[in-house]
């Protein structure tokens, strides 16, 4: 057995479950339990759409469409639930499609993944969508369960002058 694997390394269903749980938590705009998925030092970031190393950059240094803490996730979530959020009042219907998923080798306490998506928002009159990869930094707890500890996002697209602003959570 490799040193750097456990015996609580998750099987490829596994982490495939929970990533599906995670979109349709989004589809259902159950954000509050969304944001939970998320461990307390976790960072949620979508890559500008013009940067040429997006999974590599560091948002600090390089410009990004959301790049978000744990405070910022759980913040964001509650605003897009309220009423007074406009631009997502009443929600747009989403429904994210995921496919596939790639899972890596477990060192220490986390495990790499990465999937590719596309997600049809319905907003109004209008239907949009927005595709590209995710990449997932995921926690295993001792027991095996599953927590996202980063989650970047590269959008393939050229614009997003087609959906207008990004409302919706990817």
């Amino acid at each position: 057995m490799n040193a750097a694997v456990s015996a609580a390394t998750p099987s490829r269903d596994t982490v495939e479950e929970f990533i599906y749980r995670e979109q349709e938590l989004l589809d259902n705009w159950q954000l509050t339990e969304w944001a939970e998925l998320y461990t307390e030092d976790a960072q949620y970031d979508i890559a500008s759409l013009d940067n040429a190393r997006p999974l590599e950059a560091d948002p600090a240094t390089s410009l990004f469409v959301v790049s978000d803490n744990k405070a910022r996730i759980t913040s964001r979530a509650r605003r897009l639930l309220k009423k007074t959020a406009h631009a997502e009042f009443p929600h747009s219907k989403t429904r994210h499609l995921t496919s596939n998923v790639r899972v890596g080798v477990m060192v220490g306490d986390e495990i790499p993944a990465r999937a590719n998506f596309v997600v049809f928002r319905t907003r109004g009159d209008q239907t949009v969508h927005y595709m590209g990869e995710m990449h997932y930094r995921l926690a295993v707890s001792p027991d095996g369960k599953l927590a996202i500890r980063a989650k970047r996002i590269k959008l393939d697209l050229d614009t997003l002058a087609a959906q207008g602003r990004l409302t919706i959570v990817l």
